[in-house]
């Protein structure tokens, strides 16, 4: 992928902020768009866009195709004569600067309700001929992920693999049955999926018209409690009654003695293969639709995972398998073209990944909060890096930096302090710096480095289930000489468009 140079933001839909308690696609996503061009960048990198479950986690989702309803924006229903004004006055008094998503998700529900009685009841809306025009074009995931979504509030939210047996293993009378009975309930979850496709689809061409490209992110692996691993159960490593034989995670490090176990199924790759490899091209082609370029995540699983037998407590016993390698890449290729992909090369990497990453010309990362701990030969540090790279001062999963570098070993901090010749004093924006200044043709910042925020903003607490994703943008926080400051940054050291 060719990279101009360019730099950007690290900003999740959920954190923009908003009047209905989570950040949504409405008027504030327009002005987000109108705050990058007007401070010379060029990049917007969002997380997954999908429906999230337990947890909140966008890396987590009921399926890999779809849209996630909380980032509806009510007001825009509005718009569209889908909502009363009558209907949003009961509306919760939502936190400023966090998420609470279980308040949250009732209040949306409720809004959607009410949405989908007015567009049922109302015949002359223009939007019926293009929900039926929408339900044809995605009728390849989009049936099955509105039924699973039905059969799921059916059955209390429960996860498939404890459902009926017929439901369970897709019996094709007892479908047929509780689509007859549901028929409404199943539209329901269609039509969620409808209106996120045109309000996402009206901002993301408002960034184009803007000239901002939006990145995208896609997990390696699904969630197991998902459409897609209930609807193609051959293409997981699972047993006759549905349970996964082996899962996904990674082996001791020094991060963790008894590594991380993630607990996704892992792919069959071999039936992937036979069928060239056609769910993962649908898949790409689905998320390509939403955003320009995407970030793959775990991308050294594709030349090799950690295989974990299922039901073992930790990841420390497993193996390492090889993925599908050049292969699977060779067939992207030929559908796509170029490929528009980031690869997350981050963590141990082997030669062997080094050589796939670069034999299809992809860009790694870099990231500069890793860079302080081994000395002047380490490959995050700016001096050390190549053109060809998307640079970080840190990600969704780290620290913010200013919390990186409050807790910091000492000797860390000195020899930050020492590379970048600065005193610790805005230590956040000395690392954005040095980073906008760098080779590197790509270069991002989570919007709270730009703010200069301490750790209680971080986004995620790798590990933890609970208590992430909630941190949202203050309504104020898009000030005027914040945005003199990173326009004069980005002109500083030619990261404006030529």
């Amino acid at each position: 992928m060719k990279l101009n140079r360019a730099s950007g933001i690290l900003l999740h839909p959920t954190s923009l902020p908003g009047p209905d308690g989570i950040g949504d696609l409405g008027l504030n996503a327009y002005k987000w768009v109108d705050f990058l061009k007007s401070s010379g960048c060029k990049l917007w990198q969002v997380l997954p866009l999908g429906p999230t479950g337990y947890g909140d986690s966008p890396y987590q989702c009921f399926s890999s195709f779809a849209g996630n309803p909380n980032l509806i924006s009510p007001s825009a229903l509005l718009d569209q004569d889908l909502l009363n004004h009558s209907d949003l006055l009961d509306r919760p008094q939502f936190a400023v600067e966090e998420v609470d998503y279980g308040t949250v998700i009732e209040w949306k529900h409720k809004v959607f309700r009410r949405a989908y009685e007015i567009f049922l009841t109302n015949e002359e809306l223009t939007l019926h001929n293009q929900f039926s025009e929408f339900k044809l074009k995605q009728s390849d995931w989009l049936e099955d992920y509105a039924l699973f979504m039905a059969i799921k509030d059916h059955q209390g939210n429960a996860a498939w693999i404890e459902w009926p047996e017929p439901l369970r293993v897709r019996d094709s009378q007892s479908l047929s049955a509780f689509k007859d009975a549901n028929r409404e309930e199943i539209d329901y979850h269609a039509f969620q999926q409808f209106i996120f496709d045109q309000q996402w689809q009206s901002l993301h061409n408002y960034a184009t018209q803007n000239e901002i490209m939006i990145v995208g992110d896609i997990p390696i692996f699904v969630a197991y409690d998902s459409a897609d691993v209930w609807k193609n159960k051959p293409l997981f490593c699972l047993d006759q009654n549905g349970h996964p034989t082996v899962v996904a995670g990674v082996p001791p490090d020094y991060f963790s003695s008894t590594g991380q176990l993630w607990g996704n199924p892992l792919y069959n790759w071999p039936v992937h293969e036979e069928q060239a490899f056609s769910w993962w091209l649908q898949r790409l082609q689905a998320v390509l639709h939403q955003v320009d370029t995407v970030r793959l995540d775990h991308f050294r699983g594709f030349d090799a995972y950690w295989e974990i037998p299922y039901g073992n407590p930790t990841a420390i016993e497993g193996r390492w398998v090889h993925g599908p390698g050049e292969s699977f890449f060779r067939s992207v290729k030929e559908k796509l073209g170029e490929l528009p992909i980031i690869a997350e090369d981050l963590g141990k990497i082997t030669k062997s990944v080094t050589a796939l990453r670069d034999a299809f010309n992809l860009p790694g990362m870099k990231v500069l909060q890793f860079a302080f701990s081994t000395g002047s030969d380490h490959v995050f540090l700016p001096h050390n890096y190549h053109n060809h790279c998307v640079a970080y001062t840190g990600t969704h999963d780290n620290n913010t930096s200013v919390g990186w570098y409050q807790s910091a070993p000492k000797e860390e901090q000195d020899y930050c302090r020492r590379y970048l010749a600065r005193s610790g004093q805005d230590i956040a924006w000395s690392m954005i710096r040095i980073l906008w200044q760098s080779v590197a043709k790509w270069t991002l910042a989570p919007m709270q480095d730009l703010l200069s925020l301490g750790d209680w903003a971080r986004m995620n607490y790798p590990g933890t289930e609970t208590g992430n994703w909630r941190w949202r943008l203050h309504p104020d926080a898009l000030t005027d000489d914040l945005i003199r400051r990173l326009y004069e940054m980005n002109s500083i050291y030619g990261r404006l468009s030529k």
